[in-house]
C-alpha cells in the first residue's frame, strides 16, 4: 500500500502564517505538520507516499529535498497551473503514478492519533474505506447498519445529497478526511465531468451510481483540525497530550 499526503491548499485561515510559508510545513511542537504525517506513514510500514503541491510549492520541494525525503520513496504531484481539491488532486496522482494496489489518502492539516494499522488491516478491497466517528459537527455521512455509505447531509440547513436520498435510519458520522481507496475508483472519477471536484462529490456520485464505499470507526480515535490561526495553541496543547 502506498499513501498520499494532500498539501496543496492555500491555508487562508491561518494567514498571515500562511502568506510566507505553506500550510503543510506549519510547526505544531517544533515539527511541520507534514513531517507529523510521513513520521506515522513510517510507522505503519509506508514508505511510498505521493504529496500534491500549489501553494508556495518549492518550499516544499526543497524541504523533502534537504532531508532527503525522510527515507522515503516520495513523488511530487504539481498542482501550481490548477489547485484541483481533494478529488481531482487524487485523481491527478493516480493518473499520474500508476498503481496496482490501493492508496491510503489524508490531509497534511489534521492531526490524529495513529489509527493506521487498524485502518490498514480493515481494508478488503473496497472501492473505498472512509474513516468516521461519532464527532459532533454540521456535515455527515450516512450510513446503513453495514457501515455502507448512503449519503451526506448538513444538519444545520437540511441539505441532502444525492437529491431526494431517503437518509431514514441511517447512521450519521463525520468524516475524517482519511481513506483507503482501490485503484478500482479511477472510472468513477473520470465520470465526474470536470478536473477539479472534492472527495465527497465523487462520494456521492458513486452512491448515485450505486457502488459501495464502507464506513471503517475506529476504537478511541482523537483528531483535530489545524484550522484558523488563532487555534494554533490548542492545537499544539492537544498534539503535546494525544501525539507524544
Amino acid at each position: 500500500m502506498r499513501a498520499m499526503i494532500f498539501a496543496a491548499g492555500l491555508g487562508t485561515r491561518l494567514r498571515p502564517l500562511t502568506n510566507r510559508i505553506p500550510k503543510a510545513l506549519v510547526p505544531i511542537l517544533g515539527k511541520p505538520l507534514l513531517l507529523w504525517q510521513i513520521e506515522r506513514l513510517k510507522t505503519a510500514g509506508i514508505s511510498r507516499i505521493i504529496i500534491n503541491v500549489h501553494h508556495k510549492a518549492e518550499q516544499i520541494i526543497e524541504y523533502l529535498h534537504t532531508n532527503r525525503n525522510f527515507g522515503c520513496e516520495i513523488y511530487i504531484s504539481d498542482e501550481r497551473e490548477e489547485l484541483l481539491e481533494t478529488g481531482g488532486g487524487l485523481r491527478k496522482a493516480l493518473k499520474e503514478y500508476p498503481y496496482d494496489e490501493p492508496t491510503l489518502a489524508l490531509n497534511a492539516d489534521i492531526l490524529s492519533t495513529n489509527i493506521l494499522n487498524g485502518l490498514t488491516a480493515a481494508y478488503q478491497n473496497d472501492l473505498a474505506l472512509l474513516v468516521v466517528s461519532q464527532r459532533k459537527t454540521q456535515r455527515y455521512l450516512a450510513f446503513d447498519e453495514d457501515l455502507h455509505l448512503k449519503g451526506w447531509t448538513n444538519v444545520s440547513t437540511g441539505e441532502i445529497r444525492p437529491t431526494g436520498q431517503d437518509l431514514t435510519g441511517t447512521q450519521l458520522l463525520a468524516f475524517s478526511g482519511m481513506q483507503i481507496v482501490s485503484p478500482q475508483i479511477l472510472p468513477y472519477m473520470d465520470r465526474m465531468g470536470n478536473d477539479r471536484f472534492s472527495l465527497i462529490d465523487l462520494y456521492m456520485d458513486i452512491v448515485r451510481r450505486k457502488g459501495e464505499i464502507r464506513a471503517y470507526i475506529p476504537d478511541d480515535y482523537r483528531m483535530i483540525d489545524v484550522g484558523k490561526i488563532e487555534q494554533l495553541t490548542e492545537v499544539e496543547q492537544w498534539a503535546n497530550e494525544w501525539l507524544r
